[in-house]
């Protein structure tokens, strides 16, 4: 759902060879995955469902080869989403994705959250090779997630402290859009296509 173009062309300024899959069964010849995505997640998680993409996608992880999703696909790694009632994602990554609770704000600020911010690397992770310990990138949305600290590589600042990057083994995530920020988010594609 979104942003597909954007991503593959990405691949493309980095060296990467990708492409579009459709059917669960065109994973098992892949040897990374990236899972972007803008929109809601219970829309997202029923087209996973619908063609049985997202137990393809749990396959696929299992395996041990590398998986990023990105933006509403990092939200969708979680067990669960609150964003329209309470839906369940594909459980990769232990947490919850909850909206921004705009109480908290240490000031008054608009939601969704849009636009270019910092991500403080909180973990090393091969997905930073390269890229200092805080840089910019592209945000955009109003819901993030929660989870245990050890999942945790990155977190952003929006009237609090959010979690903007994770990591559990061969599974990544990054809120904000890598393929929509210049050099920083090049380098993230790159570093992932070199896993």
């Amino acid at each position: 759902m979104g942003n597909l173009g954007s991503v593959l062309n990405a691949c493309a300024k980095v060296g990467a060879e990708a492409k579009l899959v459709s059917a669960p069964g065109e994973l098992k010849s892949c040897d990374r995955l990236m899972l972007p995505g803008v929109g809601a997640f219970p829309d997202a998680m029923a087209h996973l469902r619908n063609n049985g993409m997202d137990e393809a996608i749990r396959e696929f992880a299992a395996s041990g080869r590398p998986l990023m999703g990105t933006c509403l696909g990092m939200q969708l790694l979680f067990e669960r989403s609150e964003e329209f009632g309470e839906h369940e994602g594909l459980g990769l990554i232990p947490g919850r994705v909850v909206r921004f609770d705009e109480a908290k704000f240490d000031h008054p600020l608009k939601v969704p959250h849009m636009g270019w911010n910092e991500l403080f690397v909180r973990r090393d992770s091969p997905l930073f090779e390269g890229l200092p310990r805080e840089f910019y990138l592209y945000f955009v949305h109003s819901y993030h997630a929660v989870t245990e600290e050890e999942y945790v590589i990155g977190t952003t600042y929006y009237g609090y402290e959010f979690v903007s990057a994770v990591q559990r083994e061969n599974v990544y995530g990054f809120q904000p859009h890598p393929e929509k920020s210049h050099d920083h988010g090049l380098k993230i594609v790159e570093n992932f296509a070199k896993l």
